[in-house]
């Protein structure tokens, strides 16, 4: 009787390096930071007790001013909850690219199908972002020029601290939307990668 032997041959793919740890640590970053900001958004809607369906309506981020008013900024249907999902999946798929990595078994398949969904999902909250926040009605950008930038406050007092907050909420649209299209950028960038690297680019 005759023994066959098969000998299955896995094909190698080679990453470059540099590059991928680079978009690991740039992309991780970014999702943890969106994360982070949408999420404490989301508290301070809980703290001034306004619902927080998936689009949110009329969400108030409602602080002090110098009338000692209760002032809204920026337009309704926000996607925190949404933008907070999104963070959250991209950091899970490099926590799975890193599993892989450590295994020697990423496939550009996989990156390549994983990072398109992220795109697609990261592209729509960009966009929306930026809506929101340079709109040209009721924008959050033109608020922040109209009660915080324009209107600063010092010394020992409640307005100081209303301003102080109403600052860092300003700045963390900022670096949300300015993280946003960072990560968006950088998955598209490792949908190009991988597609060179199941070309054998890299070798």
């Amino acid at each position: 009787m005759t023994e066959v032997v098969v000998v299955e041959r896995r094909r190698k793919y080679h990453w470059p390096e540099a590059q991928l740890n680079i978009w690991i640590i740039i992309m991780l970053a970014a999702s943890a930071t969106c994360l982070g900001v949408f999420a404490n958004f989301m508290t301070i809607q809980q703290q001034l007790r306004v619902g927080i369906p998936w689009f949110v309506f009329s969400l108030s981020l409602l602080l002090l001013h110098r009338t000692k008013e209760l002032t809204t900024f920026g337009n309704p249907y926000r996607l925190f909850p949404y933008e907070v999902t999104v963070s959250a999946l991209a950091v899970a798929f490099i926590i799975l690219m890193l599993i892989l990595i450590s295994q020697r078994m990423l496939l550009p398949g996989i990156v390549i199908i994983g990072s398109f969904i992220l795109f697609v999902l990261w592209l729509t909250g960009l966009i929306q972002t930026s809506i929101m926040l340079f709109g040209p009605v009721g924008s959050v950008n033109g608020n922040c020029n109209l009660y915080v930038t324009s209107q600063p406050f010092t010394g020992p007092s409640l307005n100081t601290l209303a301003y102080l907050q109403q600052k860092n909420i300003c700045q963390s649209w900022q670096a949300a939307f300015a993280f946003e299209v960072i990560g968006t950028v950088f998955l598209l960038w490792m949908m190009i990668m991988a597609w060179q690297v199941n070309r054998d680019e890299y070798d």
